[in-house]
């Protein structure tokens, strides 16, 4: 296991950085979790605002990214970071550039396994359970900036 190291957030352009978001998203979703590649790569990439985690210079070992919608998505971290805190600085990134284009909700469909970790931000569940990829979601949102 790697030395707790801090993680650099930096903004990302699919145009730009899509090989290395593809790369952590397809070692988490694709090939961790099983989740289809047809499914995984829904063709909104290039719309959507992106973020990066760095370890050191250019070591990626997360991303995510925020649609026009507000929905926040596709958190991915490397197993080996998970817990130390990389997620929730993707996810404070990702709620404040939400804000900055004067959002007034940011949603996020959860893996039921990780609700808690939105819970813990402030997220609140609506609505019931769904499945997508085999995998039980619950839908989760809220203001900007807010607790």
């Amino acid at each position: 296991m790697k030395e707790a190291q801090a993680c650099l957030v930096v903004d990302a352009a699919w145009d730009q950085d899509e090989a290395a978001i593809r790369s952590v998203r397809r070692q988490v979703f694709v090939e961790e979790q099983g989740i289809p590649e047809n499914l995984e790569w829904d063709g909104r990439d290039a719309d959507c605002f992106h973020v990066l985690a760095l370890a050191g210079a250019d070591e990626v070992v997360a991303t995510g990214r925020l649609l026009a919608d507000g929905r926040i998505g596709r958190m991915a971290v490397l197993p080996e970071w998970r817990g130390r805190g990389v997620g929730s600085a993707l996810l404070d990134r990702l709620q404040r550039c939400a804000q900055d284009r004067g959002l007034r909700r940011v949603y996020v469909h959860a893996q039921l396994e990780v609700a808690g970790f939105y819970s813990r931000a402030g997220f609140q569940a609506v609505g019931q359970p769904f499945t997508v990829a085999a995998i039980p979601h619950i839908e989760m949102t809220k203001v900007p900036g807010a607790g």
